[in-house]
């Protein structure tokens, strides 16, 4: 069952890879950093980061790959953008906006057994793991950090379906590292798509279509004019 899955799963990534951007180093105060969620409709100016210039009406560096993970070991294709931790470029950064995670637990575990592998990333008080490791990191640069959440399916079959408890799980230690530093952000995108409702995935329904890309982009985007308005 999961090998099938795995498969649509690879050829769509595939397809994403052709299309979106990599990178644009645009001189910028903002960094955003991550896999397909962010990068996909990176090439039509529709991503994520797109969204979060549109809103805030200033440039964002955009440097996530489809395919990265928190995790990765391979030392080219790391470099390349395939490590999240590796996508980081030194700059006078006031916001580090990073997502990350699922390819971890889709690829690590198949969203199946992945007590070790969610540890891996994130523990269940939200001190250790690569995620808090990476956001401290981020911090001790004087950036304030957002993570942010992954979309849930819109109640119709998926082939991410099965993984709804460990991005519930991810969720709650996310919160919790956010609740441990002022200067650390969750935005949760599990509430964004309506039960039904198709039109916040592209055709796979794993990926964010272009209106959710917007939605998400405005959703960090609000919470950067938030936080800078309560200083």
């Amino acid at each position: 069952m999961f090998k099938p899955v795995l498969t649509l799963f690879l050829v769509t990534l595939a397809l994403l890879g052709c299309t979106e951007s990599v990178n644009r180093d645009t001189p910028s105060r903002i960094l955003l950093m991550g896999d397909s969620l962010f990068a996909v409709h990176g090439m039509t100016g529709q991503s994520v980061a797109n969204g979060v210039e549109r809103a805030l009406k200033e440039p964002v560096v955009d440097r996530a790959v489809s395919g990265a993970r928190f995790v990765y070991r391979l030392p080219i294709s790391g470099a390349a953008g395939l490590s999240i931790p590796k996508q980081y470029r030194a700059g006078d950064w006031d916001w580090v906006i990073l997502n990350g995670g699922g390819n971890d637990i889709f690829f690590g575990c198949g969203c199946g057994r992945c007590a070790r592998k969610m540890d891996q990333l994130i523990s269940k008080d939200g001190r250790r793991g690569a995620i808090p490791g990476f956001a401290s990191r981020m911090r001790a640069s004087g950036a304030q950090v957002i993570y942010v959440g992954y979309m849930r399916t819109p109640g119709v079959t998926s082939p991410i379906e099965g993984c709804a408890d460990e991005g519930d799980e991810m969720d709650r230690r996310a919160a919790r590292l956010a609740a441990l530093d002022r200067g650390v952000h969750f935005v949760p995108l599990a509430d964004l798509v309506p039960h039904g409702d198709r039109s916040f995935h592209g055709i796979d329904l794993i990926h964010p279509s272009t209106k959710a890309s917007a939605a998400i982009g405005a959703r960090i985007a609000r919470l950067i004019a938030q936080t800078e308005a309560r200083r």
